[in-house]
């Protein structure tokens, strides 16, 4: 398993968002809301990784399965319930 080092994290958000630009996540797919918040707070200041707007939850999971057949490279969802 590779070996993560990170930044100092100020919140669990940019700790997730630390992790995926570590693992080589560059876009992110998702519909904000509830308890992500946080995360969409984080991604705004975040560089390094792209956040692409879905309409809805299952339009996210579409985009990033077609990502990731296209392009070779992990898709990432996040949406709330």
């Amino acid at each position: 398993m590779k070996k993560i080092k990170l930044e100092k994290p100020t919140s669990g958000s940019q700790l997730v968002l630390q992790t995926l630009k570590e693992l080589g996540v560059e876009i992110i797919f998702g519909y904000p809301g509830g308890a992500m918040l946080p995360l969409y707070d984080a991604i705004h200041n975040f560089e390094g990784i792209q956040h692409i707007l879905a309409r809805h939850e299952q339009g996210a999971t579409h985009e990033a399965e077609g990502y990731a057949k296209s392009s070779g490279k992990v898709g990432v969802v996040v949406v709330t319930s």
